[in-house]
């Protein structure tokens, strides 16, 4: 699976050495993935690792290993966080590992929310380190933590407020909030439905569980080239306004214009493909 996952088009790779990992296999698998992180194939990719969660026996090791490594991985997904101090441990053992290590580079971090815990302090957990990227709503161990049944899956009305808490968490401490993935592997409608929700929420990404589902998000999730040009036309009319004096009253296509507009066309833009340069 790793030797493929640098071929499946999404814009970030996720190595599971959580649950994906049995207890007996973890060593080996934070070797495997610490060597694949190195190797030539993996070279140039936006790849992240989740590693065990704070208070397991493995958590330690993976992030002592992979951050110790010659070429450690971009950011690591914590996951289960639950308070400010699972971020603070993983904050200090980062900075002391890189410091032995030499990297000038921090690693970041991606805070998985994913429990009854972790969704209740969830402000705190956004504004717990500097390290943080992102917040990623996880919905398997959620419904577990909150009791909900294996149908609660697809009960897309319920998981608002969920998706609401995480969303404006992250919004209010600049951090990215990226929907979990759906819990069928098909890219099927209830897949489409569950990713549509959340882009319309106004997450900035969700995750792909299989590779199938890959094409389908990057086609929700990316800008069409109408909304692009929209946006630039947003941020080109406040600046020339700006130029002018800063006129009060401006106004693109019969829609008045102001600083809250031009934050939801800088936000589409940072969501286009890398090759036009947005």
């Amino acid at each position: 699976m790793l030797a493929k996952a640098a071929e499946v088009g999404a814009d970030e790779l996720v190595v599971d050495l959580e649950d994906a990992v049995a207890p007996a296999a973890k060593d080996e698998a934070r070797s495997l993935v610490a060597r694949t992180l190195a190797s030539e194939a993996w070279h140039g990719l936006q790849a992240s690792v989740r590693v065990n969660a704070p208070g397991t026996p493995w958590c330690h090791a993976d992030l002592v290993s992979l951050v110790s490594a010659p070429a450690p991985p971009a950011a690591v997904v914590v996951p289960k966080v639950e308070s400010a101090g699972d971020l603070a441990f993983v904050e200090r053992l980062l900075t002391g590992v890189e410091r032995a290590a030499g990297h000038a580079r921090p690693v970041r971090v991606q805070a998985l929310i994913e429990t009854a815990a972790g969704l209740s302090r969830v402000g705190e957990i956004a504004a717990a380190s500097e390290r943080v990227d992102a917040l990623i709503l996880g919905y398997a161990d959620l419904a577990a933590s909150l009791g909900r049944s294996g149908a609660g899956a697809d009960d897309l009305d319920g998981w608002r407020p969920a998706q609401e808490a995480v969303l404006v968490a992250a919004r209010a401490n600049g951090l990215q909030a990226i929907d979990g993935p759906h819990l069928g592997v098909a890219p099927d409608a209830r897949f489409r439905a569950a990713a549509t929700r959340a882009r319309d929420a106004g997450f900035d990404g969700k995750w792909a569980i299989h590779p199938s589902q890959v094409a389908a998000l990057n086609e929700l999730f990316t800008p069409s080239e109408a909304e692009l040009e929209h946006a630039q036309a947003v941020i080109a009319a406040l600046d020339e306004a700006e130029r002018d004096g800063g006129r009060g009253a401006v106004a693109l296509d019969g829609q008045m214009l102001d600083e809250a507009i031009r934050a939801a066309a800088l936000r589409t833009l940072s969501r286009a493909p890398a090759t036009r340069g947005g």
